[in-house]
């Protein structure tokens, strides 16, 4: 594990520990996290924590033609029980997804930060950074976001949902209404399984990138 100063450079991620982690420090500046996102390396911290840069291996993804789509969630797609819009409320997205309670994931429970707020909503700015919206009605009931690296490959951020089955269709309009080759979830969950994430390797994942 190594401590990042103030240039923008990594290790290789071949340093990775054996859960993935591969440095510590440094910023979450635009130009740091998308240098990071092309060498498939993502910060994931905890609330008070120093910033901590991963990259897996094995890689959680979802390949775009196995996406599963179960015949309820085909009957809600084709029924248009939820209306969808893209990059309309980026920073209502981000700010609910902040909420949702991860422990029983596993996952830091706090590690959607102002911090991690503001960088994302730059990088937004500068046209990486993207959402999805779901709406009932018109109220916001599900999303997503993630960054479009713009090489055919989208690495999922975070995911809420306040009525059941909302992320789960904001997630299945992301795919099909896009030409991604590659879904990096990142963190594996019996969520993004359920929809057709699997393993591979972190050197097949890089072939991506």
């Amino acid at each position: 594990m190594k401590f990042l100063s103030h240039q923008l450079t990594f290790p290789d991620v071949s340093e990775s520990s054996e859960d993935g982690l591969l440095a510590v420090g440094g910023d979450l500046s635009s130009e740091r996290l998308l240098l990071a996102y092309s060498k498939g390396i993502f910060p994931w911290f905890g609330e008070g924590d120093p910033i901590l840069w991963w990259s897996p291996d094995p890689r959680f993804v979802l390949l775009p033609k196995n996406l599963k789509v179960s015949k309820s969630m085909k009957q809600i797609m084709k029924k248009q029980k939820f209306s969808f819009t893209t990059n309309k409320a980026f920073e209502a997205v981000v700010k609910h997804c902040s909420t949702i309670n991860r422990e029983k994931q596993g996952q830091f429970d706090t590690w959607i930060t102002d911090d991690i707020i503001t960088a994302y909503t730059n990088l937004h700015q500068l046209g990486y950074a993207i959402s999805v919206e779901v709406w009932e009605n018109n109220d916001l009931v599900g999303g997503l976001y993630g960054l479009n690296l713009k090489n055919g490959v989208f690495c999922g951020e975070s995911m809420f949902s306040k009525v059941s089955n909302a992320s789960k269709a904001g997630f299945i309009y992301l795919i099909q209404n896009n030409n991604f080759k590659l879904i990096d979830c990142q963190i594996r969950t019996k969520h993004l399984e359920s929809l057709g994430g699997a393993y591979i390797s972190r050197a097949k994942f890089l072939s991506y990138l």
